[in-house]
Order: C-alpha cells, then sequence, then structure tokens
C-alpha cells in the first residue's frame, strides 16, 4: 500500500519508536510556537533547563492573548518574553502583530515542516501542508531544547472532498458539518487527512480554517496536501522558495475514508455549549440576537473580511446588535485600511478591535445577561466569554454578517447566488515584518527582565508508592480545561502559579482551593473524580501545573483528551481510567481514597486497585502510559526526568 502525506512527514521526521499505530514514537520539531497565555511558563521552564539557545529551525514568541494590559502583569510578562526571546535566538511578534496561528501561516508555515505549539489551535498550520501539533509548554520547552516529541502514532482518517461549495457556503460550515459527523470526543490519537478533487477549490486560508476547528474534535492534527493553491499562497507572501509539493500515493492506506460533497453542504451553527452541538443554520432562523463577534484564529482572514465588509457595504447593522471585528493580523488589518473594507465595516456601525485572540477568549466584549451571542470563533464552553448565562453560537462570517443587520439568525442560503459580493484576492500581499523583532546572533550582553509577577516554575516532588487521601470534587463529561482553569481576566496571573491556583475549579465549586488547601495542611492527597473527556479544549498546561501544585496526585476519569492527559504526566499527576465506567457512579466526592503498590503496578504493567474506604470498595483503574510515561511520573514529572536523564548522561 502507498503512503499518505501524514506519515510521509512523521517518516521523515521520526527519531524514537517505530511507525505503527497506537505505538508511542518521537519525533523531530523542526518548527514552534506560543503565546503569551502559555509562552512565559514555558519559557520559564526553557530556562530551567540550562540550554544557551534553541534548537530548532525557527521558534516564535507570539503575544496575543493578553494585550489589554490592565494592572503591570501583562506589560511585565510581554517585556520578559521579548527579552527571553532574544536572549536564546527566539523571535518575537510584538503585540498589535496579530494571532499568532493566522501570523505564522501568512509568514512562516512551511509545507512539510513538523510545528509543535503551546495552544490548541496550532493545527491551523495544516492547512498549508503542515504536521502541527498542540501541546503542553512543557513539551514546547524540550522541543526548543532539542529534544523529541513524543505523541501515540496516529491512526489517519482520510476525509475525501468532492464537488465544490455553492455560494453562500464555506469552509467554517464544512469543518462545523464535520463536527456533527465526529462529534468533539472519541478521536484522540487520530489525524485527518483531506484528499480529493473537492480539496482544489478550496483557499489555504479556507483549509486553514478547516484545520484549525479540526481541533475542537480531539485529532492530533489534520492536514492538506500542499499543491498549486498552496504555491499561489506563498508566491503572494512572497515565500514561494518554502514551497514543496505534498500529497498522498494513489493507494495511500487510511483506518477509515470519510466522503464529504462540498455541494452539498449548507450553512451550519454550533449551539450552546459545544462545537460538537452542530444543526443547520436554518433549524433556528429567525431566532433573535443580541451580539455578533467576528474574527478569532477561525476567521480573521482576508477573504474572511472582504467577504463581512463587502455584505455590510451600504447596509447598517441592526440597532439592537453590538457587533465587534477583530483582523487577523496587521497585515489583514493594513490590507482592509486600504481597499475600502474597513470604512465599509465602521460605516455600517462595527466597532474595531485589535489582531488579537480577545473576545474568543473572554478578554473583553463579554455579552450581557442572558444574551444570545453569535461567533465566529471555534469554542463556545458555558463560561467562556465572559458571562456564564450567555449563549453562545458558531457560524461562519456570511451567517454572522447577515445576522448583525438583520438583528436574527438568517440563513444565508435565503439569499441567491447573484447577490454573493465578488470578492477578488490580491495576488501579492502586504509584506511588512516591522513589528517581529529578530534576535541577534551575540546575545550575551541580553538581560532577561522579570516583574513581579514571575515565579519560578513550580516542580513536583517524585512519586509515592501509596497515596491516601479524598476525592474533593466530581465533575460530568466535557470538562474543559477552561472549568479547571479559567481564562479570561484570570489569566494574567499564568506566570503566578501560587495564585492563578486559587482559581482551579473556581466556576465549577467555589470552594475547591479552600477545600483542597485543608487536605494540604493535613498532607493527605487530593484527588478529581471526572467523567468522559475530562480535559477538552485548551492545551494551556496550567490545568495540570496548577492542580499540581495544589497537591492534586491523581485523576479519576472515564477517559481523557490528548494534550490534558500529556499535561497531567508532565507535571506527575496519574490519569487513570475506570476499567469499568459504573464505578464512577459508586464513587462520590469526599470520598476517602487509598491507593498502594503504585509503583509496582507501573513497572509490571498491572492495573491499578484503588480502595474506596468510604464505601468499602475496591475500583480497578487502567492507564494508557508509555514505558517513557511511566518513568515521567516516577521521577514526578516531565523536569525531573530531563534533569535525571542529563545527570546520567
Amino acid at each position: 500500500m502507498g503512503i499518505n502525506i501524514t506519515y510521509k512527514i512523521l517518516k521523515n521526521h521520526c527519531i524514537a519508536g517505530e511507525l505503527e499505530v497506537n505505538k508511542e514514537i518521537g519525533i523531530k520539531i523542526d518548527q514552534t510556537l506560543t503565546q503569551d497565555a502559555t509562552g512565559t511558563m514555558a519559557y520559564l521552564q526553557f530556562e530551567a533547563m540550562g540550554i544557551p539557545k534553541v534548537k530548532t529551525e525557527l521558534s516564535v514568541s507570539y503575544v496575543d492573548h493578553n494585550t489589554l494590559q490592565q494592572g503591570f502583569e501583562n506589560a511585565d510578562d510581554h517585556r520578559y518574553l521579548k527579552t527571553v526571546a532574544l536572549k536564546y535566538g527566539i523571535k518575537f511578534s510584538k503585540p498589535g502583530n496579530g494571532i499568532c496561528h493566522q501570523v505564522h501561516l501568512e509568514r512562516f508555515g512551511k509545507p512539510g515542516k513538523t510545528l509543535l505549539g503551546s495552544d490548541s489551535h496550532t493545527p491551523t498550520g495544516g492547512g498549508i501542508g503542515m504536521i502541527a501539533i498542540g501541546a503542553g509548554g512543557l513539551d514546547v520547552a524540550v522541543a526548543m531544547g532539542g529534544g523529541e516529541f513524543y505523541l501515540i502514532c496516529p491512526k489517519v482518517i482520510n476525509i475525501a472532498l468532492k464537488g465544490k461549495l455553492r455560494k453562500w457556503v464555506s469552509a467554517k460550515d464544512v469543518i462545523l458539518y464535520i463536527l456533527g459527523i465526529l462529534s468533539t470526543k472519541g478521536n484522540v490519537n487520530k489525524v485527518l487527512e483531506y484528499s480529493g478533487e473537492g480539496v482544489k477549490t478550496l483557499s489555504v486560508p479556507e483549509r486553514a480554517t478547516i484545520t484549525n476547528m479540526g481541533a475542537e474534535t480531539g485529532v492530533t492534527t489534520s492536514i492538506f496536501p500542499s499543491d498549486e493553491v498552496t504555491k499561489d499562497f506563498l508566491k503572494a507572501q512572497n515565500r514561494v522558495d518554502d514551497w514543496v509539493e505534498l500529497s498522498a500515493d494513489p493507494d495511500a492506506e487510511y483506518s477509515e475514508t470519510i466522503i464529504v460533497d462540498l455541494s452539498e453542504i449548507v450553512p451550519m451553527v454550533a449551539l450552546p455549549h459545544s462545537p460538537g452541538n452542530v444543526v443547520p443554520v436554518n433549524d433556528i432562523a429567525g431566532k433573535n440576537i443580541d451580539q455578533v463577534e467576528i474574527g478569532s484564529c477561525t476567521n480573521s482572514s482576508l477573504r474572511d473580511l472582504i467577504i463581512v465588509g463587502k455584505l455590510f457595504e451600504g447596509a447598517m447593522i441592526n440597532s439592537d446588535i453590538s457587533v465587534a471585528i477583530a483582523p487577523g493580523s496587521r497585515q489583514v488589518f493594513s490590507m482592509i485600511s486600504k481597499n475600502g473594507i474597513l470604512s465599509n465595516l465602521i460605516d455600517a456601525g462595527a466597532r474595531i478591535m485589535e489582531s488579537a485572540c480577545g473576545f474568543c477568549i473572554g478578554n473583553g466584549q463579554s455579552p450581557q445577561t442572558n444574551a444570545v451571542s453569535v461567533r465566529t470563533n471555534n469554542r463556545n464552553f458555558e463560561g467562556r466569554s465572559g458571562t456564564r448565562t450567555a449563549e453562545i453560537f458558531l457560524v461562519s462570517p456570511e451567517t454572522a454578517a447577515l445576522s448583525a443587520i438583520a438583528g436574527k439568525f438568517v440563513d444565508p442560503l435565503t439569499k441567491s447566488a447573484d447577490e454573493f459580493p465578488e470578492i477578488m484576492i490580491p495576488e501579492k500581499f502586504d509584506i511588512d515584518d516591522d513589528m517581529i523583532i529578530i534576535p541577534l546572533a551575540d546575545s550575551s550582553q541580553i538581560k532577561v527582565l522579570r516583574g513581579p509577577n514571575i515565579g519560578e516554575p513550580p516542580v513536583n516532588t517524585q512519586m509515592n508508592d501509596r497515596l491516601i487521601g479524598n476525592i474533593v470534587i466530581k465533575v460530568g463529561d466535557k470538562i474543559t480545561t477552561d472549568h479547571i482553569i479559567p481564562a479570561g481576566l484570570r489569566l494574567k496571573y499564568r506566570s503566578n502559579i501560587k495564585k492563578y491556583s486559587e482559581f482551579v475549579f473556581e466556576s465549577v465549586d467555589p470552594d475547591f482551593y479552600k477545600n483542597v488547601s485543608i487536605l494540604k495542611d493535613k498532607n493527605k492527597s487530593v484527588f478529581v473524580l471526572a467523567g468522559e473527556s475530562y480535559g477538552q479544549g485548551s492545551s494551556r498546561e496550567h490545568a495540570a501545573l496548577c492542580p499540581m501544585s495544589l497537591g492534586v496526585k491523581a485523576i479519576f476519569a472515564k477517559s481523557f483528551e490528548r494534550i490534558h492527559a500529556a499535561n497531567l504526566v508532565n507535571f506527575g499527576i496519574l490519569p487513570l481510567v475506570f476499567a469499568d465506567n459504573s464505578s464512577y457512579d459508586k464513587t462520590d466526592k469526599n470520598d476517602e481514597i487509598e491507593i498502594f503498590s503504585i509503583i509496582e503496578c507501573l513497572d509490571k504493567n498491572r492495573n491499578i486497585i484503588i480502595n474506596n474506604k468510604t464505601k468499602n470498595i475496591k475500583i480497578e483503574m487502567k492507564y494508557l502510559l508509555s514505558d517513557r510515561q511511566k518513568d515521567i511520573l516516577k521521577a514526578g514529572g516531565l523536569l525531573n526526568y530531563i534533569k535525571n536523564e542529563l545527570r546520567k548522561s
């Protein structure tokens, strides 16, 4: 059988293990990216390794999350990020230059390369033919130091596209349609690889929209071929020399194939509170709305904003609607300011935001109480917008713009094809990289500047063979990293783990911090009980790091999402899965738990038995851990493990 694109790239980068499905492999990472919400901790961890310079082909530090510089913390952290980048050979993208995934696609992404990013939407790079994977900051720090990135060799699902999208239907509708098929769980250790005649009908920004939001399915990444369309995009960015052709062999092997006829897709919407809760827009047409937000790393490209600007031309946003628009990059912002699109947006009554993540992560533009907010971003988890009672609906730019004018949901297909605006994408894009600071070859005189909000990364102790403590919280299915540790205005404490840890599970159980503090004072372990798909959403490692600092030693769950499970291991927290899910119902908050012979069970590959002393029952727990991950857990986390390995060598 022939080889698919995913395995061609993995084969060229595999330096540990064998390319065998469900086996652990280690791959060489060519490029890394960080953003400021996760980057500070990643660089603190990189510094702790004592490596003088990054060893990747390219590493870029972006500032795009905490650009609302309220208080000293964010500005201090940005100064740290700039100086640490210059010190260690990392390019620094200043605040205002744009959202990391949009800028990286425009200026740095290369077909056939591997990209590791401390953001779960790093798979955006798959739109240009990269193996682009989101991970925790510690994994990125290791990659910057020249270490391999470990993952489970994935199954590859072929998404075979045929036909062509109708007018008024866009790439956002494609990925929402696919989410309706795959859902947001059950897709761990899989890759979505796109093929078929329909691929060539999609531009790179459209492909990037699809790979970006593929992250919501829980797959490792998504990837498109690198073809003439890719070449044209890179040529427009004055980077045609970065192009290489990439395609699957005609007889390439896949674990399964899903055929998607683009011509049959209709405008879609994800209903609250999950990206996988998808229906056609027509199902809710006429529903009144309060707010429209257009932007995010999913839908803020030049193509997207031209469409919105054309639809707003000569129109006025409904008087009852608040509309905000955030261009994805300085390049996009500059170009719409010159081609008349920005004037259309302003004249229609839209509020123009800076090129940043902003409203997508709950930093600004929080909707009113009980609002219906229509957004082009990729996540609509409860409370993520900053307003817990708001309902967030995810749609395409076309649906968002038409609904903003009408003041209610509009199915774009009620418009005729002749009414669809003409879109002219220029052959050459404006190139201005002045807001990307290039490090000097000699950084010996650079001093890394740290504000009072920046502390040392906490380090766990070696794993104990016996743990005794209590279940402090019991949660249900689809608990996201936003539930575990909030984003929004709390993100300014991301460098101050002691302070940030006060907000663990804040939105689920406000007493969690107080309750774990009591156990910690008694020198007892803290356990968390969870349902299916624990740790969905953002890659932020603080959802493992902060619980670790509070004394959480194990999570008992029905299942875990990939990035979060890896982060738990990296910080020495046992991710244990019920051998029988009915045991979840037999276990409750406050139950006293005792676990014996942990290290022996790991060494002998035996399931771990937990003793519920309160209920007087024993519960069998499984784990999905490689031998390397077991060693990391026994060491108390990845930093300890690396230091041990360095001492050995």
